[in-house]
């Protein structure tokens, strides 16, 4: 292709209201422009980038044995009230009403249309297994879109769905889609984690998040140098810190602390270290009677260490808190512990609570906690001795870098990462809300086991982008770039030994099937590297007449400083070498 053929718009600034790298670049490269809050037209370079991301995608689902369709943005209320998630979704799933007021959403994701599809053609177990695909455009009403295409309102996500006759054969299906994800990565040339996830409220019970490693991820990742162990730190396992409980050595002493608040000012007053001290939070849950009105509340202190933070995931998996929690009220605060938060502890407490503690908390021994009374803390507080033993133990905190790794492997660390892809497990989560069913070799109906399997197509670009750039711009791995090659001739308009000499590389890469653009456009070298480096086209070839004199052309690649002379016969050679054809 040529560039007078095409549409290159970039900017030297990124627009005031681009805030992360890939937003900045993204809008100054003229792949995208902003139409609405979180909704944007992806211009002609940006869409070159889409549509190889999804050409990837299509090969290795087909390749696992997906078939694709296509299902429709607008759907029937009705199907996403028979699993009760119209109302459950809350306001980021967008309805609409037509002309003759009956309900519609614009899909964020397709599990219970998929499952009506399923429900009508799979009949029998002889059908079994499927597993359909779609690339589709998703709308997600974000209370706050941000951080350009990253967490944009509008996106296109390639969802998969599988469906089984029972557990082993889903298991198969999960691990197919799990294979042909590290595939789809590997060739999109991204630094990656494969990590296990928590399910979140597509629900389930087996998942795997795909982070892009990039310093500006929103997720922590938590993974072991020494093992295969990989998770998010929503589920990452922390094992308790303190083998066993020592022996009480101080005695239960009611301390002042004026205005020290948190563990680490009480730390600091007191000349401890911070894992001496026990930090409280306070839940509630409610319990509602037939009309919907509260009937009992149910008040609960969970302690954690003070250098630690609570896992509100894993606290919703709690026998008790899984139904659902919040953070209890002032009022329900003063009402049980008789003080204001800062100073609250498990001990003396003014009205029963349920008391959950960590497993670190649990072996701790001569801790600081707080007094239930302003301006004071309790050091020497010791189990059994001091207050009862906890009601629960669990592990309710985020682990932290140094934590030991819980296969005892080695220790972890963590590094940021953008969720591009997460496949699940649902097993009968739909079938069974939809009655989706198929008839057994006996005859009998049962409900199809499910899974889903989901990649943020657009969000790879800009997460691609944050892990691959530099000062002068993005810098595409070639799978995905939206050119591979340029070549760039200077003075072309002038030499018609530039001109022929361009034209003749250009026409013999197209021949090779290189994705190649000649820059015919007669712009200045300056203006013209500096345009192709912000785009992040990998391979440049810049051919001039100086250089056409001694035989010469200069490549260079992207991710290099310099570029290098090469003789004009190699440069095919070269190129085909760096490309692997």
């Amino acid at each position: 292709m040529k560039a007078s053929q095409f549409f290159i718009s970039t900017l030297k600034e990124a627009p005031a209201d681009a805030e992360v790298v890939s937003h900045k670049l993204m809008m100054r490269a003229g792949m995208i422009k902003r139409l609405g809050a979180g909704i944007y037209n992806y211009m002609p370079m940006g869409l070159r980038v889409i549509r190889k991301v999804e050409a990837i995608i299509r090969e290795e689902m087909n390749r696992a044995g997906a078939v694709e369709l296509l299902m429709p943005i607008v759907q029937p209320a009705e199907l996403w009230q028979e699993t009760g998630r119209f109302d459950k979704m809350g306001p980021e799933l967008l309805r609409v009403k037509d002309r003759h007021e009956r309900d519609f959403i614009i899909q964020p994701t397709s599990e219970e249309v998929i499952t009506d599809i399923a429900r009508q053609e799979l009949r029998s177990y002889k059908q079994l297994p499927k597993n359909f695909y779609h690339i589709q455009t998703k709308f997600r009403d974000e209370r706050r879109p941000r951080f350009g295409i990253m967490r944009g309102r509008e996106f296109t996500m390639k969802d998969a769905y599988s469906f089984d006759r029972d557990k082993e054969a889903a298991g198969r299906s999960y691990e197919a889609m799990y294979g042909a994800y590290c595939k789809i990565f590997d060739r999109l040339g991204l630094e990656y984690r494969a990590v296990a996830a928590d399910t979140g409220a597509i629900g389930g019970d087996r998942s795997h998040e795909f982070q892009v490693i990039a310093e500006t991820g929103e997720d922590a990742i938590v993974y072991c140098p020494d093992s295969d162990f990989a998770a998010n730190i929503e589920l990452a396992e922390a094992v308790a810190l303190i083998a066993t409980r020592g022996a009480a050595t101080q005695a239960l002493a009611k301390t002042p602390t004026p205005g020290k608040a948190t563990c680490a000012d009480v730390a600091q007053l007191l000349k401890l270290d911070l894992t001496q001290t026990v930090k409280s939070l306070v839940l509630a849950t409610d319990e509602l009677d037939e009309r919907g009105d509260i009937k009992k509340t149910t008040v609960w202190l969970l302690l954690v260490r003070g250098d630690h933070e609570l896992n509100e995931v894993k606290a919703g998996k709690l026998e008790g808190l899984k139904g659902g929690f919040r953070f209890a009220t002032v009022a329900e605060i003063d009402e049980h512990f008789g003080c204001k938060p800062g100073y609250l502890g498990p001990i003396a407490t003014k009205k029963p609570v349920k008391v959950v503690a960590d497993r670190t908390v649990a072996n701790m021994a001569d801790f600081v906690c707080g007094a239930n009374e302003a301006d004071f803390h309790y050091t020497g507080a010791n189990w059994g001795r001091d207050l009862p033993e906890p009601d629960l133990i669990a592990d309710i905190r985020n682990v932290v870098a140094g934590d030991p790794s819980p296969d005892g492997k080695g220790l972890l660390a963590i590094q940021r990462g953008i969720e591009v892809g997460h496949v699940f497990y649902l097993g009968t989560k739909y079938s069974a809300a939809m009655g989706a069913n198929f008839l057994d070799e006996g005859g009998k109906p049962q409900p199809m086991e499910m899974g889903c399997y989901g990649i943020g197509v657009t969000r790879i670009l800009g997460a691609a982008i944050e892990q691959n750039h530099d000062a002068r711009g993005i810098v595409w791995p070639d799978a995905i770039a939206p050119f591979t090659v340029v070549v760039c001739p200077i003075g072309m308009d002038r030499s018609e030994e530039v001109k022929a000499a361009a034209t003749q590389l250009h026409e013999e890469l197209q021949a090779l099937g290189v994705d190649v653009l000649l820059d015919d456009r007669g712009e200045r070298p300056g203006a013209m590297f500096a345009d192709w480096e912000l785009v992040g086209v990998p391979h440049r070839v810049v051919i001039s007449d100086r250089g056409l004199k001694e035989g010469q052309v200069e490549y260079q690649g992207r991710r290099e400083a310099e570029a290098s002379k090469l003789a004009l016969a190699d440069v095919v050679g070269h190129l085909k070498a760096q490309l692997k054809l």
